[in-house]
């Protein structure tokens, strides 16, 4: 596996570098959340219990927050809204916000390590006007982040259960594709090769395989992979479009956003979409709710509680000004 461009930058391909524009636009577009003209955003967030097959929700507020985490010991989940982290009890008590000091453009991409000690984050730069990623490391408790990828834009999605590697998705020679980093920085490794976006990489609790989804086919599902980047293998066939692909910790199930209607390459803000459950080892698919508004932000980390009985995600409802 290369880890680096297989050729200079100024020799790479027109239509690559313009494929890879493109979609830098669309999915910066996305991450943004852009809405119709004269409308505003009311988020709610659901915790979903497999066991009673029903959602519950615990807040639901005017404004668009995203990407709930459910903290390692249980107690808590942590959501990002304008750039900021904050801490959401069970019931839906706001309990303030998490303290990562410079870094407050964060990104709904963020997530902890297995021991619960380290909290990932992707975030853009205050001093970059644009859209930048930049993935950071801080204690889970807050503090002083620490810079991981030097190179912008890296989108976190997953840690190895030993605490090692990072791996996100990132743009590099032209195409989308999933790279690994030591959690203390340094050359970065490329994993995948195929044509077409491949994203949203997350490790099995035990290490053996990184689920990610990919266009490789023609239509967005679910594949996994080594982690060496060998030995590829597509996990859902459907015609949906299918993003995100969740292990619980009993390395079992996974959740799953599915996109009703062909969404090509993007995972866009405000369409119909609904959540799924993948068996793992017959990987079959059972839908868990019913269809709703969503989309990005809705389900973009891990989300799990620790004993994989429940889930939390996000609704979305559009209102006049």
């Amino acid at each position: 596996m290369k880890s680096k461009h297989p050729y200079p930058v100024t020799q790479r391909p027109i239509k690559a570098m313009k494929k890879s524009l493109f979609l830098l636009a669309f999915l910066c577009q996305s991450l943004f959340a852009q809405v119709p003209e004269g409308k505003k955003v009311i988020s709610s967030l659901y915790i979903h219990d497999l066991q009673t097959g029903k959602s519950e929700m615990i807040l639901k507020e005017n404004r668009h927050f995203e990407a709930p985490n459910w903290s390692p010991d249980g107690s808590f989940l942590l959501i990002n809204s304008k750039g900021k982290l904050e801490k959401i009890g069970l019931d839906g008590e706001n309990l303030g916000i998490l303290n990562t000091g410079e870094v407050q453009k964060a990104n709904n991409d963020h997530g902890y390590s297995f021991d619960g000690k380290t909290l990932f984050i992707s975030s853009g730069k205050n001093e970059i006007q644009s859209h930048s990623s930049f993935i950071y490391k801080v204690s889970a408790e807050g503090g002083v982040p620490e810079l991981i990828t030097p190179l912008s834009p890296s989108y976190w999605h997953g840690v190895s259960p030993d605490g090692k590697f990072v791996v996100y998705c990132a743009p590099r020679n032209g195409n989308y594709d999933v790279y690994k980093m030591s959690v203390d920085g340094g050359e970065e490794v490329r994993l995948t090769t195929a044509e077409g976006l491949d994203d949203g990489p997350e490790y099995s609790p035990d290490g053996k395989y990184i689920y990610f989804n990919s266009y490789r086919s023609g239509m967005m599902q679910i594949w996994r992979m080594k982690p060496d980047g060998f030995d590829p293998e597509q996990m859902t066939f459907d015609y949906h479009s299918n993003w995100f692909a969740h292990v619980a910790p009993n390395n079992q199930i996974a959740t799953i956003i599915t996109y009703l209607e062909n969404q090509k390459e993007g995972h866009p803000f405000g369409r119909q979409v609904k959540l799924r459950l993948l068996n793992l080892k017959t990987k079959e698919l059972k839908d868990l709710t019913e269809e709703f508004y969503g989309g990005q932000g809705t389900i973009n980390v891990p989300s799990w509680n620790p004993e994989s009985t429940k889930f939390a995600y996000v609704r979305y409802e559009l209102e006049d000004l």
